[in-house]
């Protein structure tokens, strides 16, 4: 009787580990491999995303216009100098203030008429209204090349060259098309109660979306605002052509002029690179809240 019962034992001994309860992995638990492998690359698209940041900054500690050939030397001779000459002996301030006027103009005008009109497409049925879109999405086939000959005989007809606004007007030809996709995408979330809810309180169509929608879209507002800013700073095409005069030389344009037919300030088109990315960084500080909420709207409601 013994013997049966530890023949018996020894059988549940072995029958245990099969039967005992296997670990679960929960949705979305990654094994530790796994996890690694991910870091692993998220590190490596880090660093090859701030490589070209810490190169620039790199050498435009160089005090040589011909450092970027031998940047192993940069080390030994390291120094600010040339951030000194760029505030001090250039037009970088106001190439700065041409640039916060462009660019903030640019931004101001773009998204109000842009959020305007995305919004009507977006609540209104009127005659056109869904050939006006496809009508704002056919102008952006055209390349800006073909577009500054006619561009400059309009803005030369209304004596608007060399001036802020005929650039902020053209910068705004090529914003408010994407930007009312944009901001029409985003209208299209936020339910049509809320406009009915407006009327009911006895708010006109503008009150209802100055007071009611606008709020709501915010996060649609940054990004629009976001790729306002950003087009309009570095745009280099239309304000070449454009603004005539040295003093009104937005940032893109000044950055030509360390560069002549037979010589090329590296050194110096590299530290003024680095001051230029000041205020495009503080603004996406600003707008950085807003900005990943509204990239992931679309998928996330309605």
């Amino acid at each position: 009787m013994s013997t049966t019962t530890v023949e018996t034992s020894a059988a549940d001994t072995g029958r245990r580990p099969a039967d005992a309860p296997r670990k679960v992995r929960r949705r979305g638990e990654h094994s530790r491999a796994t996890s690694l492998v991910s870091h692993a690359i998220l590190i490596g698209a880090s660093l090859t995303a701030l490589f070209p940041i810490a190169w620039l900054l790199f050498l435009s500690l160089g005090p040589d216009k011909d450092d970027y050939l031998h940047p192993g030397r940069i080390w030994g001779k390291m120094t600010f100098d040339n951030y000194a000459f760029v505030l001090k002996d250039t037009s970088f301030f106001d190439w700065l203030t041409s640039t916060l006027v462009v660019v903030l103009g640019t931004t101001l005008i773009g998204v109000v008429v842009a959020a305007s009109t995305g919004y009507a497409v977006s609540r209104m049925r009127f005659p056109g209204y869904r050939k006006l879109m496809w009508v704002l999405l056919v102008t952006q086939m055209f390349p800006i090349a073909v577009l500054i000959v006619p561009m400059y005989q309009i803005l030369s007809d209304l004596q608007l060259i060399d001036s802020y606004l005929g650039l902020i007007l053209v910068n705004c030809t090529t914003i408010v098309p994407y930007c009312a996709w944009l901001m029409k995408g985003y209208f299209d979330t936020i339910p049509f109660e809320i406009d009915e809810a407006g009327r009911v309180d006895g708010l006109t169509p503008f009150g209802t979306f100055a007071r009611l929608i606008l709020p709501l879209a915010k996060p649609g507002l940054a990004v629009a605002a976001f790729y306002s800013f950003l087009t309009a700073f570095g745009e280099v095409a239309f304000a070449s052509t454009f603004l005539l005069s040295d003093d009104k030389y937005t940032f893109a344009v000044g950055l030509q002029t360390f560069v002549s037919e037979h010589d090329a300030q590296r050194n110096l088109m590299a530290a003024t690179a680095v001051l230029i990315a000041i205020p495009a960084a503080v603004f996406f500080y600003l707008v950085q809240k807003n900005l990943v909420t509204g990239l992931t709207a679309g998928g996330t409601k309605g």
